[in-house]
């Protein structure tokens, strides 16, 4: 059913004073926050029509309408009024950025912590994975039980681990192995190594009791987690809301927002540029059934993009959510790029009237 221009009017006041007062909506107070010339009884019949077709719900026989996801996801595709970040936002954002460049390695997780201090929900952020290799390795002998595996990332990070063995080895093993390693393990990604690549380097380092593979476990290990991640901040702002008051509801959220994997997995939404909104069912994990989650992603180079984000109640404030995360990672794009974070007004291009 395609809805009439004062059904489009209808719900976007209840969408947004619904958002503004978390209290169902009653007909009085839609036709003064929309401005509507129609009777009451002629708003109760649109709200009621609306309800039928899926876009409102009634708590209770007496109570106003809420927003259902439908009814959000049309607000957010047709109705969202454009937003602009005022002076104070763009100045206030544009500064704790360039606060946190001094910070390089810590950047991505200070903006989160800045997403959540803008918006007032628990942010994610999810670094871009970059090609990580081995630069160069080196095996260091302690004792004929036990030595210090020490891995050159690309990017000068360093990575090591101490190895305890319950049967000896000579130093001469190591520096071959060290050899071996250095020879055929440097300048590939975990995925190029194979099992018969670790056969081949224990033939060639003549290993008879496991160490090659023992090094190679870490060297996978240490590659599939280098290069990217996902960080989330400000999870107790959750049960500052009324649709997290449950506190097992909001303990179930917050385990799942601080599994990594579970970040790094999230789906796309509708897309608005570099802006994504997915609304409650929308999400296919059953913790985000009742929250919506708004996603800006944010250039890193070479061709890879980082994520940022919040998550919140489907009541959120998705134009002006959606309107700071656009400018966050606008600025974080240029700041990556070794440029400075933008100026002036921060926008959200957003289909939609304003009839």
């Amino acid at each position: 059913m395609e809805l009439s221009q004062r059904q489009k009017k209808i719900l976007r006041a209840v969408v947004e004073e619904y958002i503004d007062s978390a209290e169902p909506v009653g007909s009085r107070t839609v036709q003064q926050r929309a401005a509507l010339t129609c009777s009451p009884a002629t708003i109760r019949n649109e709200l009621a029509e609306l309800t039928r077709e899926g876009y409102l719900d009634q708590p209770h026989t007496s109570a106003g309408r809420v927003p259902t996801a439908k009814g959000y996801r049309l607000y957010v595709n047709e109705l969202m009024r454009e937003r602009e970040l005022t002076d104070d936002e763009t100045e206030a954002i544009n500064r704790k950025l360039q606060d946190r460049v001094a910070q390089l390695d810590k950047l991505i997780e200070n903006v989160g912590h800045m997403a959540t201090e803008l918006t007032s929900y628990p942010a994610l952020t999810i670094s871009a994975a970059a090609a990580v290799t081995v630069k160069r390795f080196d095996l260091i002998y302690l004792d004929q039980n036990s030595f210090i595996i020490v891995l050159l990332l690309t990017g000068d990070t360093v990575k090591n681990k101490l190895v305890h063995l319950p049967f000896s080895f000579s130093q001469n093993t190591l520096q071959r192995l060290s050899a071996v390693f250095n020879a055929s393990f440097t300048g590939i990604g975990e995925e190029a190594i194979t099992a018969e690549l670790i056969d081949s380097a224990e033939r060639a380092a003549g290993d008879t009791m496991g160490l090659t593979s023992v090094i190679a476990s870490f060297v996978i290990e240490t590659l599939a987690t280098a290069g990217g991640g996902a960080n989330v901040s400000g999870e107790a702002n959750l049960l500052k809301l009324p649709e997290f008051k449950d506190p097992d509801k909001a303990h179930r959220l917050i385990n799942y927002l601080s599994d990594a994997a579970n970040l790094a997995s999230l789906p796309g939404g509708t897309d608005f540029g570099d802006v994504k909104v997915l609304i409650g069912p929308e999400n296919a994990a059953l913790e985000l059934k009742d929250s919506s989650v708004v996603l800006a992603s944010y250039n890193a180079g070479d061709n890879m993009r980082g994520i940022i984000g919040v998550v919140g109640p489907t009541r959120m404030d998705y134009s002006a959510v959606a309107a700071k995360l656009s400018y966050i990672a606008g600025g974080l794009s240029k700041l990556l790029a070794g440029g400075a974070p933008p100026s002036g007004y921060g926008k959200l291009m957003i289909k939609g009237d304003d009839k």
